[in-house]
Parts: C-alpha cells; structure tokens; sequence
C-alpha cells in the first residue's frame, strides 16, 4: 500500500460545478456579453501562428482603425486589459528623463502620472475637480500674470496661476489625457489637442476605455498620436484585449529610442511584427489569448454592422433618456454640463441621507442589476450608471429607473 505523499487536500469548492447568477451589468463595466460574442468565444482554440488566426488578426486590425478612424498601419490589439494598453503606450513612449504632462480630473490620469513615475519620467500634473473637464488654455496656457489674470476676469473652473503647469512651462514629449473619465462620467472635448501639442514638439496619448464606440472619435482628424480602448465596455466583449493604435509621429519617437522598452512582453517593435504591422515577416512573441481575439473580432464585426454614428447616436439617444429619468426621480447629475456628460456611463450624486452601498446592494439582492458607486477621487460621492453597446437601450434605461425608484423607497436612511 502507497502512502500519499499529498499534503493539502482537493479543494471541494473545485468540486462542485461552476454555477454564475445572471444579472444585468449596467456599471461602468464589463457589459453583458451577447449570444454571438459569448459563441465566438467558445470556438475551438487553433494555434497562434495558424493562418486562420492570423487571418482574424488582420480583420482584428481593420476592425480597430475603422472604431478609432484612422489609418495608422502600426495598429493592433495588446493582450490584456485597457490597463496594459496604458501601459504599453506610457513604457513605448516614455524614456528614464523625458518629460510627461498628465491631465487628471480622475483616478485614469491619476494612474497614468503613476505608470510614468514608475518609468523614470518627470511627471508633471494638470489638475482639475472631478466632475471638470480640460480646455485647451487650461492644456497650453502658463503666461499670464496674477494681475492679468484678474483683468480678464474669473474663468469658471480653472486653476490659480500657482497650479498651472501647462505645454509652454515643461515641454513635454507626451500629454497624456483621458476622452472618457469613468470614475467621474466625463467627456473630454479633444478639439485642438493635437495641433495645440504638435505645435509645441508634443505627443497626444488619449485613453478612450470608457468612450470608444460610445461618442465620437476621430484619431486622425484630430492628430491623436496613441489612442487606446478596451474589450468589455462598448465592444461587449469579456475583457482581456486592448486596442492601440500608434500614429507616424509616435512610431517615429519609438523607433529613435535610445534604450530597449522596459518591457519584453509589451514591447511595440515585437507586437508590431507579430501583429504584421512592419511589412516583415510575422515571428512568434507571445502565445497570444486567441478566443478573446476571436471574442474581440466579433464585437468589432457587430459595431461596423451597427455603424459608428448610429452607434453614437444610440448611445447619446439613451443617456438623455436616463439623465431625464433621474431627475425626474429627484435625483442630481453629477456632470453639471450637458455637453460634458460621457454618453456611455452617468455619473448621479448619492442622495443626501443614502448609503450608496445600500443602494448598490438593493438593486443587486431584488433587480439582478449592478450599478456601481464612485471609483477614486468620485468614491462616496456618485452612483455610476453604465448603458455601453448592447446594454444600451431604451428598455434597460425604464429598468435601471425602476429598480432606483424601488431602492429610494425601501433603503434605510442613513444616520448621519
């Protein structure tokens, strides 16, 4: 007879088959993924160097410059989350030295200044209140004095001189911004960005995780040098694959790097040959995670379907639908400008006397519905509506509206 030379025994949690609740995911993500992505995804696996593969890589590739409107041939998708696709455009970008300017009106530009301290950069940081977003004299200006300052009279959400740090004082090589901020449901404006940092010898790096596919986005047209997405928001895919797209100028600075990127497995000038991006033949990097590409193909095959301004327009249709039904139920927008609202996640303070805990809670235990409440510097301020791609329709806005008037009535107040 054998002794067992195992110490730890089966686990019996792994021992009962997987069992998931079903629920209406209306947070600022993931979405619920539909029938035809959830099918693609459960294809058999095929090698990462097969044709076929390659093949979907390249529809991948189309898909991609189609939702961004560009024709950046360095364009592909990063294995991994919207978080690697920052920083993969931050590491590729940025050397030990250079100079990076990050606009934050969010916890997103608050990780980027990180991502780039943590590279060796000179950070410097344009700071906003969450719910604000950037003008481009907030982005450029750093020259008037205190007393012209108050010649011209106040501008309404802007800085003190002392806290400008803007394109003309540091010079930087990058600005990193971001189009969609979830944590606060802002929309960036982008008009003027590109030319207004080009002029100053200036990268745009533009994080649209929350926006792609949601709101309008014009890479080129509007001199975006990196712009990156994610999988599991507009898209409905499951996360786990990146959009990113690198334009002449950007590969440019790339490729006169004077030291290698700081990460092998995220280095550009190998995804780029892998993705068939240099004219090269394709060689092996990485085994790359090849049902969420076929997941991310599928998505992108149902927005060009849908079309991108009937996408816009139904995201845009929906949320002023929802904003509506919200203060009709009492409650207050977060985002005070209409034109300033992220059309794919809404952004509502908690109600005075609410724990948003309870309210989160309440729909999840009696509706299946999760919306979410605020995410760093928004945290115990704002409950987080998210309606992106499929999720976005008029019959889950009646839903959500619902489900907040059931909570309202039923939550107990809390002791203040």
């Amino acid at each position: 007879m054998t002794t067992s030379m195992l110490h730890v025994p089966p686990p019996q949690g792994l021992l009962q088959p997987l069992a998931m609740p079903e629920r209406l995911l209306l947070g600022p993500g993931p979405s619920n993924v539909p029938p035809r992505i959830l099918a693609a995804g459960g294809r058999q696996l095929l090698g990462h160097m097969h044709p076929e593969v390659l093949q979907v890589m390249d529809e991948i590739k189309a898909g991609i410059q189609y939702a961004f409107q560009t024709q950046n041939r360095l364009t592909l998708a990063v294995s991994g989350t919207g978080h690697c696709a920052m920083e993969a455009a931050l590491l590729n970008l940025l050397e030990h030295g250079d100079t990076a300017l990050v606009a934050i009106n969010g916890i997103w530009g608050q990780r980027a200044a990180d991502i780039a301290r943590r590279l060796g950069a000179n950070v410097h940081e344009l700071l906003k209140s969450p719910g604000e977003y950037f003008t481009p004299w907030d982005i450029e200006e750093v020259s008037a004095s205190a007393g012209q300052r108050a010649r011209a009279g106040p501008r309404r959400g802007h800085l003190p001189l002392c806290f400008m740090q803007g394109l003309a004082r540091h010079k930087p090589s990058v600005l990193f911004i971001t189009h969609g901020e979830s944590s606060t449901g802002v929309l960036q404006p982008l008009e003027r960005l590109g030319e207004l940092c080009h002029r100053h010898g200036c990268l745009l790096l533009v994080d649209a995780v929350a926006s792609l596919g949601g709101a309008p986005i014009f890479m080129d047209q509007q001199e975006i040098d990196v712009l990156y997405s994610g999988s599991q928001k507009v898209l409905n895919a499951p996360p786990g694959s990146a959009p990113i797209s690198f334009s002449e100028r950007a590969r440019e600075k790339m490729l006169k790097r004077k030291t290698k990127p700081p990460s092998f497995y995220l280095d550009m000038g190998w995804l780029a040959n892998y993705w068939g991006c240099d004219g090269e033949p394709r060689r092996y990097h990485h085994t790359a995670p090849i049902n969420s590409f076929f997941s991310l193909r599928e998505g992108l095959a149902m927005l060009v379907e849908l079309g991108l301004e009937s996408s816009w327009e139904r995201h845009r249709a929906n949320c002023t639908q929802l904003c509506q039904g919200l203060h009709d139920l009492g409650l207050e927008l977060f985002v005070k400008e209409e034109k300033a609202r992220l059309p794919t996640i809404t952004t509502v303070k908690v109600p005075e006397g609410y724990n948003w805990k309870e309210i989160t809670a309440f729909l999840m235990d009696n509706h299946a519905i999760e919306i979410a409440g605020g995410l760093g510097p928004s945290v115990g301020k704002v409950l987080r509506i998210g309606l992106m791609g499929c999720n976005s329709t008029s019959g889950n806005v009646d839903r959500v509206l619902r489900a907040l008037q059931d909570a309202l009535g039923c939550c107990r107040r809390s002791r203040l």
